[in-house]
């Protein structure tokens, strides 16, 4: 290809498609699945981008193949050019006729790999993870049919990858882990509140809300705390006297060492003096001590209740509130900064 112009026109679609690969790779490793989800009922693109998703081994293989191919073209057909450009203007500083040949293609090679890195590489990646969403729907619509045509062979290269991966131990994976552990995000909040970013206040909440992650039942217990509770054969007026006694607005139907129910004083309330408990008590929500923190908090909303009753084979039931979840995952920020 001896025309300047042709060289010119096909060196630009040849880093055209490799920032169009690299976009593309990008993009549906940064976008946000619930956004293109949104987008996806009225942009028949974003439908196409989250089909991409779906199948991201297949559209990475696609990006590297199509990355490949632009790399491979540049240095068969634009680098051969530029170095014969290159090398009358290098002869005519007086060097021998091989150095000035190794010295037009070191400088051809240079020149390439510049456009290409620069232009068809860091450039479009910049752009797609600045603009995850927004370019990951404009290109999925020509990738779709890129990966349409070439699927038999990108199956072919992924089954090649997984083979390797597997001789040396590594099991492959099929989908990218976007989020974060708590274990990553507790080391972020406590390294921010180190070095001033975030104040200790905050940083306790922060850190309280990752804790429930390991936190359980038996963590939120509080030892001594008296259960204010009344017999099975109590009267509204006994549950009455209870509240009054001790403040609390909830109390525990007991036979022993097992909870019947819970009655609210407000049911109490309004019921006569003599009235068996039993006919207001509601049946208790229990768990076990080993439950985790999260599930607890999980079942008083399903339930919309503020009290659970943490039972033990052999031992003497104790109570976890939601106030008792709160404090943990809000604590006081002047305790915490005392």
């Amino acid at each position: 290809m001896s025309s300047p112009w042709a060289v010119l026109a096909v060196t630009v679609a040849i880093v055209g498609l490799s920032a169009f690969f690299v976009a593309v790779e990008f993009a549906l490793m940064s976008a946000k699945r619930h956004r293109l989800q949104d987008a996806a009922t009225a942009s028949r693109a974003a439908r196409a981008a989250l089909r991409s998703a779906a199948e991201l081994p297949l559209l990475l293989a696609g990006c590297q193949l199509g990355i490949t191919v632009c790399t491979l073209a540049l240095g068969a057909i634009t680098k051969p050019a530029v170095h014969h450009w290159l090398l009358p203007a290098v002869e005519m500083t007086g060097l021998p006729v091989w150095a000035a040949d190794v010295a037009a293609f070191v400088l051809a090679l240079v020149l390439v790999t510049f456009l290409h890195l620069v232009v068809g590489e860091m450039a479009p990646k910049s752009w797609a993870i600045a603009h995850p969403e927004r370019s990951a729907t404009l290109l999925a619509l020509p990738m779709r049919g890129f990966i349409w045509l070439t699927r038999p062979l990108l199956r072919a290269l992924n089954r090649a990858a997984n083979w390797c991966l597997r001789r040396v131990g590594v099991e492959p994976v099929d989908h990218v882990v976007s989020g974060r552990k708590p274990e990553d995000l507790r080391h972020l909040v406590e390294h921010s509140a180190n070095v001033g970013v975030l104040e200790a206040g905050y940083s306790a909440q922060l850190s309280g809300a990752l804790s429930l992650q390991s936190l359980t039942l038996a963590d939120l217990v509080r030892p001594g705390r008296a259960l204010t509770a009344v017999d099975s054969d109590a009267s509204v007026a006994d549950v009455l006297r209870a509240s009054t006694r001790t403040g609390h607005l909830r109390i525990l139907v007991l036979a022993g060492r097992t909870v019947l129910g819970v009655v609210h004083v407000r049911d109490a309330l309004m019921a006569p003096p003599q009235r068996p408990v039993s006919s207001l008590m509601r049946p208790p929500q229990t768990m076990p001590p080993t439950a985790p923190a999260y599930q607890a908090l999980a079942r008083m909303k399903q339930t919309n209740t503020q009290l659970l009753v943490v039972t033990d084979a052999g031992q003497m039931p104790a109570v976890v509130t939601l106030t008792d979840i709160l404090q943990q995952l809000l604590p006081d920020p002047e305790r915490t900064t005392a």
